[in-house]
C-alpha cells in the first residue's frame, strides 16, 4: 500500500534525529573524557531529539491557516531581522571561531541565521501569493521581494557566507516558481555574484578557503588540514567501519567533529552502510517533501512546501559536498544530524508544517471497498 509523504517526513525525521543523537555523543569523545555509549540515554542531544520531535508535531498539527497570516510571516521576518543586529551587540553576539553568529540569552544560545532561513521561506510564500498578478513586474512585484531578501543576506553574509548563499538561492527559486521572470532574477542574480565576489575577497580566511578547495596540500597543516582529516575519516571506515564509537579522528584530529563535519565520523564509525543510510534518510525527505509540492494545489501550500524542501535538500547537499571534498569549506550544518538545538527544533517544526501541508488522504479516512452482497451458491 502507498505510504503518504508525510508518513515518509516523520520516519525520515525521527531516523536522521536519531542518528545525530547517537553520533553528536560518539564525535564528542574525548581522550580526557572518553565516555561510553552507555551514557546516550542522559546526552543533552537526545533531549535535544526529543524537543524537536515534539516540535514536529506541534507543526504537524499547525493550522495551515496560522502559515498564510500576515502577522505571521511580517512579524515573523521582523524578529529574525532584530536577532541578527543583536548578534554584533556586546553582551549579547557570542563569538564561535572567529565568526560572531551565535546569541547568548542568558542560558540560551542559538543562532539567528536559523530563524532568518526559516522566515524568509514564510514570508515568500506568503508575499508571492498576496502579489502574484505583479511578480512578473519589477517595481511592485519583484524588487521588494528581493530588496527585503538582500536585507536578510547581507545581515547574515557578514559573518556566514555559505548561509546567505543558500537563502539567495532559496528565496530565487520560490519567486522563481511563483511566476517571476527569469530574466530578471538572472540580473539580480548576477548583481548578487558580485557582492559574493566582494565578500569573498574581503575576508583573507575566505580566499584561504579557495585555495585549500582546490589543493588541500598545498598547507596541509593549515587551511587544507580541515578537508584533508576529513577525507582521511571517509576512507578510513571501509564497509562496516570500525565500529560505534570507535573512530580515531575524533581525538582532536577533525575539528568540528560534532557539527559540521561529522558525517565524516558516521562513515568512519559505521562505513559505507552508515553512509547511505544517512543518504538514503535523506533522499527520502526531499522525495516526501517533492510529492507535496506536486500534489498540493493550494498556490501559498505549494511555495511553502517547495521552500522547505529546498532548504533541506540544498543545506544537506552541501554540507556533503563539503565533508567529502568537492566544496569550499563552509560553516553549513547537516540538517537534524549536526549538533545544534536551534537547527534541530526550528528545522523539524517546518518538517512537521511540510508534512500538515500533505493532501494525500490518511490510510485510516480512505474509502472501503464495497462488500460483496448476497450468497455463493
Amino acid at each position: 500500500m502507498h505510504m503518504p509523504p508525510r508518513d515518509l517526513v516523520l520516519i525520515s525525521t525521527c531516523g536522521l534525529l536519531a542518528i545525530g543523537a547517537v553520533m553528536v555523543q560518539s564525535a564528542g569523545m574525548t581522550v580526557l573524557a572518553p565516555g561510553t555509549m552507555t551514557d546516550i540515554g542522559t546526552h543533552r542531544a537526545v533531549l535535544l531529539a526529543l524537543l524537536a520531535i515534539l516540535a514536529w508535531m506541534v507543526g504537524r498539527f499547525l493550522p495551515q491557516s496560522w502559515m498564510r497570516s500576515p502577522a505571521i510571516a511580517i512579524g515573523g521576518l521582523s524578529v529574525a531581522g532584530i536577532l541578527l543586529l543583536l548578534v554584533f551587540v556586546p553582551g549579547l553576539g557570542r563569538e564561535v571561531n572567529g565568526a560572531r553568529r551565535w546569541l547568548s540569552l542568558g542560558p540560551l544560545g542559538f543562532q539567528p541565521s536559523e530563524v532568518a532561513k526559516w522566515s524568509l521561506v514564510i514570508f515568500l510564500a506568503w508575499y508571492a501569493v498576496k502579489r502574484h498578478q505583479e511578480l512578473g513586474t519589477w517595481t511592485r512585484g519583484l524588487l521588494p521581494a528581493m530588496a527585503i531578501t538582500a536585507l536578510i543576506c547581507g545581515l547574515v553574509i557578514l559573518e556566514d557566507l555559505g548561509t546567505a548563499i543558500m537563502i539567495g538561492c532559496v528565496a530565487m527559486l520560490i519567486l522563481l516558481a511563483a511566476g517571476s521572470r527569469l530574466k530578471h532574477l538572472l540580473l539580480l542574480g548576477t548583481g548578487a555574484l558580485g557582492i559574493v565576489i566582494l565578500a569573498i575577497r574581503a575576508e583573507p580566511y575566505r580566499i584561504a578557503r579557495l585555495h585549500a578547495f582546490l589543493d588541500p596540500w598545498t598547507d596541509p597543516g593549515g587551511n587544507g588540514y580541515h578537508v584533508i582529516q576529513s577525507l582521511k575519516a571517509l576512507t578510513a571506515g571501509g564497509v562496516g567501519g570500525h565500529g560505534l564509537g570507535s573512530g580515531l579522528q575524533k581525538f582532536g584530529y577533525l575539528p568540528e567533529d560534532t557539527t559540521d563535519f561529522i558525517f565524516a565520523i558516521i562513515v568512519e564509525e559505521l562505513g559505507l552502510l552508515g553512509c547511505l543510510l544517512v543518504t538514503g534518510l535523506f533522499t527520502g525527505l526531499v522525495y516526501a517533501g517533492w510529492s507535496i509540492v506536486q500534489q498540493t494545489r493550494a498556490p501559498h501550500a505549494q511555495l511553502l512546501a517547495l521552500g522547505i524542501t529546498a532548504t533541506i535538500s540544498i543545506q544537506g547537499l552541501v554540507n556533503l559536498l563539503v565533508v567529502t571534498g568537492l566544496a569550499p569549506t563552509t560553516g553549513i550544518a547537516l540538517p537534524l544530524v549536526s549538533s545544534g538545538g536551534t537547527g534541530w527544533i526550528l528545522t523539524a517544526f517546518m518538517l512537521g508544517c511540510l508534512a500538515g501541508l500533505d493532501p494525500t488522504p490518511s490510510l485510516r479516512s480512505a474509502p472501503r471497498l464495497p462488500q460483496p452482497t448476497g450468497s455463493m451458491s
